[in-house]
This record gives structure tokens, sequence and C-alpha cells, in this order.
């Protein structure tokens, strides 16, 4: 597959996935040696549309920030058996995947190699990149999965790092840091929504 694109890559996955389901470690073996920033951006593809599966937010979550890590520390990835083994319906997993593809057409497209090169150099600029990884990682597991785009946006993020590093492309690697920013900006208008409106009802409650 050395050559194509990632979204053809991402294709040809989505249709050696097995009938009935699928673990995080078969993932990990289709995968094989084209590295985890290909499984990076096949985790996130579920998540770039408004429909989710309970629980794979925090399992694929898990993953990456895991991918992260190892890239952070340099290490071979390490993932425990409870997340690695756990098995995702294929019949939930194939349609999601298909319907993202065209999305990550759409991103990919936006990408050029060697764009802004110093966002993608190594050295201190690589482990900020790497812990960027791991803050979407981190955004996306946040309990929020019910709340239309709160998966969507930390997903997109991940997706643009996943090119922008793959590609080294410095322009889609500073849209992750922005998309990054910007969940963080929507996470905090959540919160900070929800907090009043407690506070509210509780006014009213008590008065």
């Amino acid at each position: 597959m050395q050559g194509e694109p990632l979204s053809q890559r991402l294709r040809s996955l989505v249709r050696s996935l097995p009938r009935t389901g699928i673990t995080l470690s078969e993932l990990i073996h289709l995968v094989g040696n084209d590295g985890l920033l290909i499984l990076t951006a096949l985790l996130t593809l579920v998540f770039l549309i408004p429909v989710s599966i309970p629980g794979v937010s925090t399992v694929f979550g898990a993953a990456i920030l895991l991918i992260g890590m190892s890239r952070l520390f340099g290490r071979e990835l390490w993932i425990p058996s409870k997340i690695k083994h756990r098995t995702i319906a294929t019949r939930k997993l194939r349609p999601l995947l298909r319907k993202a593809l065209p999305w990550l057409q759409k991103l990919e497209r936006v990408s050029r190699p060697n764009r802004i090169q110093w966002l993608v150099a190594n050295g201190p600029i690589q482990h900020l990149n790497n812990a960027s990884l791991i803050l979407g990682a981190v955004l996306l597991m946040m309990p929020f999965g019910l709340i239309p785009f709160s998966n969507t946006f930390p997903a997109i993020a991940l997706l643009f790092f996943a090119i922008g590093l793959l590609q080294r492309d410095g322009v889609c690697v500073l849209l992750g840091h922005i998309s990054n920013i910007v969940t963080i900006i929507y996470f905090a208008a959540l919160i900070g929504g929800g907090g009043l409106a407690a506070r509210e009802v509780f006014t009213r409650m008590t008065t």
C-alpha cells in the first residue's frame, strides 16, 4: 500500500474487516507495518459523522492516547488486554467508516507535503505535536458523547494531526492545534452553560 493516498489505504482496510466483529488487536494487525498514525486516522473516522456507537469513544480514544504516549516517549505501543480484545460489531462499524471516508478525502485534499516545515521538524516541536495528539485523545474520551459534535471536534483535530504528521505537512498540524483549541472552548461553553442552568434550577427551587 506504499504510495497510496491515506483514504485509499483506509478504504482497503474497511473492506477487509471481518464479517462478525473486530477487536483493537485485529485492527492493529490489519494496519501492519504502515504505522500507528494510519491506525489513528482509522480510529477517528467513526466520529466524523453525528452517529456514535456507545463506548467506542472510550476504547478508541484510549488507544489513540497510548499511541500518542508511545510516540512521545519513543516506546513500543502497549495496550491493556481489556481494551485490546474488546470486540466492536462490524455491522455497526463498517457503515460508519464508509460514510466517513468521503470526509477524509475532502480533508486529504487540503494536505500538501513539506509546508511550514518547522512545525513537523524533529526536536521540541515534535514533542509538542505528540503531546497535542495525547490531548486530542483525552478530549475524545470526555463524557459528552450524547452531545452533538462533542466527539467530532476532537476527532477532526486527531485526523489533522495524523494526516499532517504522515505527510509532513505543517499546515495540517497547525489545523490540528487549532481544532484542539476549538474543542476546549466548546467543552468549556458546555460546562459553563450546564453550571448556569443548574444554578438557575437550584435558585428557582429554593425561592
